[in-house]
């Protein structure tokens, strides 16, 4: 089974391999300077085999999970973008800047209009300032179900690590799967105002694991050798499920998250939400451990919605020594050691766990905190309602209502055309307005009993940035229908995690205690279950830059919201002319 599908994984990590031996043997292969890379990715359908279930998949150059990008500092990328596929289609490149090249962001009727059936996009960008992992995913309905792969960005030519330069490096992607078309799932939920249908399983590099019906002979395997240190690149790129995961009986060492180096520090266990990356070093066991041990992944979940409470699991594999009589068939009986993960609802394990996470902050990457503040935000992030249409009954809190989301209770709608382009051409009439609230419009407990009336607005809005404001966001839980962490990810930018907390923000008694020394840097924060997140950034970057939840299922139900960020005075701080192939609405 699933024969379709190793065939790919094993291309995936072939290609990894091959390539970083590329650059490490041959380094005039990648100049400081930077040079270009192209790649083509082939939107097309596969056919595909998971849990004895064959379906076809959307897939790029026929491959689940996609291929990696592989770049280092400073390189620029060029990827061909054809769809084959019946869907619209565009990609988005997860955290990087793209400094000046807002038009090769990805979001679907943000940036872009998507690209249609036969028709090609070139994705043009520079990788400045990053080094780690990113990944690259659809950003349109939830094509993304299907549609990722890593982005790797080595550090520049001749510029070690921060960290003792690993053995080897693995990615490590989590997925999840549906037997059932996403696509179908979604417009389902959207239609009948309930809940979408869980996905069937998580998967490791697109393998479900043992832990599942059928599933033995689909499981990531990873080979290491006695005494040796692995960097683990771990991404998620589920659509709905924060993420604990554990290595049974080692300990593990982060060292970089969002493409952003931290202070190192050991843990058990990581959490990691939908749309962040975390890099991780195993250092192997000193000698061959007789046994073999679980890598597992099950979700954090804070809502009371349902989710896919099931466990994705991949196997660690030692070398034993060369002249042991420990044989492949014998290796099958060593006894197999399975971690222990926090409880599902661990909301103080998340909360300890992010506390840990601080910015490397030294003189060779420093943590450029906004110390001054122009323009201070404060948006409430959580679930509401929309009324159902006339003479149809609904399945969401109520046979009334349909769920919805909301930042500062507005419901996001997205146009019919790219609002980046009605930005550049000063055409935004019709296509959005700017008059985003910057504050809650109804004041209330935010955590405590939530207001009678649920129901949200919704439009169209978006909050426009001078050049280089410099921004304070508090992103604010609400317990409507119930308090839930929330995954926001800023497009364009990275921004500093400058304090969080539990209950509702204080704006006497929080600020005092913010970090402003070594706060963590990323593009991804989950904002507390019933609690708060606050975070600086600087608006460096021209162009329309999307914000939203990264649990796709919030995403739909209008969980988003736009920054617009004009133009500054010098040339490099201008947004160019689009390229003559952007994709028309």
């Amino acid at each position: 089974m699933g024969s379709s599908l190793l065939s790919s994984t094993a291309i995936f990590r072939v290609m990894f391999i091959v390539f970083l031996n590329t650059l490490w043997l041959f380094p005039e292969f990648a100049r400081s300077a930077g040079i270009t890379r192209h790649y083509k990715f082939n939107v097309k359908l596969q056919n595909v085999t998971r849990l004895c279930h064959t379906k076809s998949i959307v897939s790029v150059n026929g491959q689940f999970p996609g291929p990696p990008i592989i770049a280092r500092e400073g390189d620029r990328v060029v990827v061909k973008v054809v769809n084959h596929v019946q869907n619209n289609v565009t990609i988005h490149w997860h955290g990087i800047r793209q400094l000046q090249s807002g038009w090769a962001d990805g979001p679907a009727y943000v940036t872009q209009c998507p690209i249609q059936t036969g028709q090609s996009y070139v994705y043009n960008f520079t990788i400045t300032g990053q080094r780690g992992t990113l990944f690259w995913h659809a950003h349109i309905s939830w094509l993304r179900s299907t549609l990722y792969g890593p982005i790797i960005i080595l550090p520049k030519k001749n510029v070690p690590y921060p960290f003792p330069k690993p053995y080897k490096e693995v990615p490590i992607i989590f997925g999840e799967w549906w037997n059932a078309d996403p696509e179908a799932v979604i417009t389902q939920a959207l239609q009948n105002g309930g809940g979408p249908n869980v996905s069937d399983a998580y998967t490791i590099n697109g393998l479900p694991g043992p832990l599942y019906n059928c599933s033995a002979q689909d499981t990531f395997k990873l080979k290491v050798k006695p005494g040796k240190t692995y960097l683990l690149r771990m991404i998620n790129a589920a659509l709905n499920d924060e993420l604990f995961f554990s290595i049974a009986n080692h300990t593990l060492t982060v060292v970089d998250v969002d493409a952003i180096y931290v202070k190192p520090f050991k843990t058990n266990t990581i959490l990691i939400t939908p749309g962040q990356t975390t890099n991780l070093l195993l250092k192997a066991k000193p000698h061959f451990p007789n046994a073999t041990f679980l890598m597992a992944a099950r979700p954090y979940a804070t809502g009371r919605g349902t989710f896919d409470n099931s466990t994705v699991a991949g196997l660690l594999h030692y070398e034993p020594p060369p002249k042991s009589s420990s044989s492949a068939s014998s290796s099958k009986n060593l006894p197999v050691f399975k971690p222990t993960l926090p409880p599902l609802n661990d909301t103080s394990f998340a909360a300890n766990f992010t506390r840990k996470l601080r910015s490397l902050g030294n003189s060779q990457f420093p943590a450029n905190v906004p110390q001054k503040v122009d323009k201070r935000f404060f948006f409430t992030v959580g679930l509401g309602t929309n009324p159902c249409p006339q003479n149809q009954s609904c399945q969401g809190p109520s046979n009334s209502t349909m769920f919805a989301a909301s930042v500062n209770n507005v419901s996001f709608i997205l146009p019919t055309t790219a609002m980046l382009q009605a930005h550049f051409f000063q055409q935004s009439k019709g296509v959005y307005t700017t008059d985003f609230p910057t504050t809650p419009i109804f004041l209330f407990n935010y955590t405590g009993t939530p207001p009678n009336n649920t129901m949200v607005s919704n439009g169209t809005k978006a909050v426009v940035l001078p050049f280089n404001t410099s921004v304070e966001l508090v992103l604010q839980d609400t317990s409507i229908l119930g308090i839930e962490s929330h995954p926001l990810h800023l497009h364009g930018f990275n921004f500093f995690v400058v304090g969080q907390g539990f209950g509702n923000f204080d704006s006497n008694k929080d600020p005092p205690k913010f970090n402003l020394v070594d706060p963590v840097e990323r593009n991804t924060v989950g904002v507390p279950s019933g609690g708060w997140v606050a975070i600086r950034f600087q608006a460096d970057n021209p162009g329309v830059w999307f914000m939203h939840c990264h649990l796709e299922v919030h995403t739909s139900w209008g969980l988003k919201m736009v920054w617009i960020v004009m133009d500054g005075k010098q040339p490099n701080q201008k947004l160019p002319p689009p390229p003559s192939d952007l994709p028309k609405c």
